[in-house]
C-alpha cells in the first residue's frame, strides 16, 4: 500500500494539473471570447460603414433623378425656342436681303445725285463756243 504522504503528493499534483488545466481553459476561452467580440466590434463597424454609404448612394440618387427632370424641363423649354429661332433666321435672311437691295438703292441714287449735279452744272455754266 502506499503511503499517506505518497497519495497526498499524488494528490497534489492532481489538484495542480486541474488547476493549470482550469488556467489553461479559461485563458483559451478568454482568448476565443476576445477574438468573437473585436470580429463582432468589425462587423458592428462594417455594417455602419455600409448603412452611411446606402445614405450617400441614396442622395445621389435623389440628386441625379431631380437633375433628370431638370433636363426633361429643359428639353422642353429649348422645344419651345425651336420654333422662334427659326423665325429669328427667316428674319435675318430677310433682312441680308434687304441690306442688298438698300445697296443696290443707294447706288443707284449716287448715280442719279451725280447725273443731277452734273445737268445742274450745265445749266449754270453752259459752255462756251
Amino acid at each position: 500500500m502506499a503511503c499517506p504522504n505518497e497519495k497526498e503528493a499524488g494528490m497534489q499534483q492532481q489538484d495542480n494539473l486541474a488547476d493549470s488545466l482550469n488556467d489553461l481553459f479559461t485563458s483559451v476561452s478568454n482568448m476565443v471570447k476576445s477574438e468573437l467580440q473585436g470580429t463582432s466590434n468589425q462587423l458592428e463597424l462594417l455594417e455602419k460603414m455600409n448603412v452611411r454609404v446606402s445614405e450617400e448612394y441614396k442622395e445621389f440618387g435623389d440628386v441625379a433623378s431631380g437633375l433628370r427632370v431638370y433636363v426633361e424641363k429643359l428639353k422642353g423649354k429649348s422645344g419651345n425656342f425651336e420654333e422662334y429661332v427659326h423665325q429669328i433666321e427667316e428674319i435675318e435672311k430677310q433682312v441680308t436681303e434687304f441690306e442688298a437691295v438698300i445697296s443696290v438703292l443707294d447706288k443707284y441714287v449716287s448715280l442719279l445725285e451725280s447725273k443731277v449735279k452734273f445737268v445742274y452744272q450745265q445749266q449754270q455754266h453752259p459752255p462756251t463756243s
